[in-house]
């Protein structure tokens, strides 16, 4: 009897992992867009309460496993994009989108601020109908708030590929490196670039007291 009992209290230990395990995973959402410069979109979401990891990588593109020197150079389709993981129990993918294009100018089909180009264009990728569904309220969602047509495309998901280390979290390192705006101590960097981009002034122009990131 000990011998049945032990087996039947294993058999539930493991049910019940399963069904924990395939609980926590459903909790796992998942949602990918190219919002201009990717240290930026990074540094912004990394902030938000249920975010889980934001990784800076390419996609969108041709090219397998591009490099950043490939992608800014242009000719290999990629975006600069990230992919954020959350928590749905805490934030749904439709608000971490409505938060994306209010961190973004929408309206801007040849770039971001000063990151002109493919590879800093805006758009959001979506895997199944129910994130295009999605993706496309947000949109038009947008188009209403802001009174005129949202030119940011909802695009059909591909591989994404992860940028280069040196890229990941780049808003939080102190060394010296060459910015597009010269060398500069990585804990001024960021920041120096940020600014001298014009992001956040344009931003807070386009989408007013509904600007998101915005100080």
């Amino acid at each position: 009897m000990h011998r049945v009992f032990t087996i039947a209290a294993l058999a539930v230990t493991l049910f019940l992992s399963a069904v924990l395990g395939a609980a926590s995973h459903a909790a796992e959402g998942k949602a990918v867009v190219a919002g201009g410069c990717f240290w930026c979109v990074e540094a912004d979401f990394e902030k938000v309460p249920g975010v889980v990891a934001v990784v800076s990588g390419y996609t969108g593109g041709t090219v397998k496993n591009p490099t950043y020197k490939q992608v800014s150079a242009g000719g290999t389709g990629h975006y600069e994009a990230v992919e954020i993981t959350f928590d749905t129990g805490c934030i749904s993918y439709e608000q971490v989108l409505r938060l994306f294009l209010r961190s973004v100018d929408p309206l801007d089909a040849g770039g971001q601020f000063c990151d002109r180009g493919e590879s800093y264009r805006t758009a959001i990728f979506v895997s199944d109908p129910a994130e295009k569904a999605a993706a496309q309220a947000a949109v038009a969602e947008a188009s209403r708030a802001l009174g005129v047509a949202v030119v940011t495309p909802v695009l059909t998901a591909g591989a994404f590929w992860p940028a280069e280390d040196y890229h990941q979290d780049y808003y939080k390192s102190r060394d010296i490196v060459l910015t597009r705006a010269g060398p500069k101590q990585k804990r001024n960097a960021y920041a120096f670039y940020r600014e001298a981009c014009g992001r956040d002034a344009r931003v807070k122009a386009v989408w007013g007291d509904q600007a998101a990131f915005v100080k």
